[in-house]
């Protein structure tokens, strides 16, 4: 069978979108010259990969297996090329790496330093970015790529699911519920919330102060106008209120501030920790670093947190 890289690109989307309607707008082609690929992707392989449905599509149990591999092929051939472009231009790449609250190194030391190993002609410079705001294109404007939870999607913008995770509980030590071990959604939807500035985009700034499972902003919040990670750090330390972060974060925090304590969360939707950059700043340095996280396993401490639970005075 003939090597369809496109075809492939086109069924993974396909399968990410679940519908072959908004896949064919994120691709920009076509919705019959999508199907008609999708078809032929199918009689290449022998075998059916979707499900047709009035809702959209589903994998069949042949598609999930075949998932898998297409995205680890369509990864492989993205980082072949990336690199000898590389080789060919003589010259490093750079990527400048945007991220929301804690350092990536901090976090996922691990595949960071394996990227670094493997690409060796690509220089990433880390750079602290505001919380998201809108229009996403124009909050990226300085960097390549950023990490952070779901921002606002854009049609001139990309995203790449890392992984999801948990979120857990941030509160100064003196709060009341800071000899909890874990709580639950009820038991934090009333507390004072630590808040936003106007700036930062709504739906974002609520996913922090639980508005997905309250349908509304808290009835309680700081008068605080938190725009990045350290001003809500700020407002930890000096006010008796809370906030919630991702898993991963909230490790970072609790073990370089002995004031914040970190508490499990039961019943909240996860974070969805993605990538996220510009179109027009897309380059072969980008499309490298896509392919690695693509192929890479999810952080090890990442994993190890979901399965403990941490209490009020544990690192998670």
């Amino acid at each position: 069978m003939e090597f369809r890289r496109g075809h492939l690109r086109y069924f993974i989307t396909v399968a990410d979108e679940e519908q072959i309607t908004r896949a064919a707008r994120k691709l920009h082609i076509a919705q019959p010259a999508l199907s008609q690929a999708i078809a032929q992707l199918e009689s290449d392989v022998g075998v059916e990969l979707l499900t047709r449905h009035a809702r959209g599509v589903t994998l069949t149990a042949a598609g999930e297996v075949f998932l898998t591999k297409a995205r680890a092929a369509v990864s492989a051939w993205t980082d072949a090329v990336a690199t000898a472009q590389s080789l060919a231009q003589g010259r490093p790449g750079t990527i400048e790496f945007g991220f929301v609250g804690s350092p990536p190194a901090l976090d996922s030391p691990g595949p960071l330093e394996a990227f670094a190993a493997s690409h060796p002609l690509i220089d990433v410079r880390y750079r602290e970015i505001q919380f998201p705001s809108l229009p996403t294109a124009d909050w990226l404007a300085e960097v390549d790529l950023a990490v952070c939870h779901a921002p606002p999607p854009g049609a001139d913008t990309w995203t790449q699911v890392l992984r999801r995770e948990p979120r857990v509980v941030l509160a100064p030590k003196r709060h009341h519920l800071a000899e909890q071990r874990e709580v639950t959604v009820a038991e934090v939807i009333d507390e004072v919330f630590i808040g936003f500035h106007p700036s930062v985009e709504p739906g974002w700034a609520g996913f922090w102060s639980l508005d997905d499972h309250r349908g509304a902003p808290p009835s309680h919040m700081t008068r605080d106008r938190a725009a990045n990670a350290q001003e809500v750090l700020a407002s930890l330390a000096a006010r008796s209120a809370i906030t919630t972060v991702p898993a991963s974060v909230a490790h970072v925090i609790v073990n370089v501030l002995a004031g914040v304590v970190a508490i499990t969360l039961r019943g909240a939707e996860p974070a969805t920790v993605m990538l996220v950059g510009r179109e027009d700043r897309r380059s072969s340095s980008v499309d490298a670093f896509l392919a690695f996280a693509a192929n890479a396993p999810a952080p090890r401490s990442s994993a190890a947190r979901e399965k403990r639970r941490p209490g009020a005075a544990d690192a998670l």
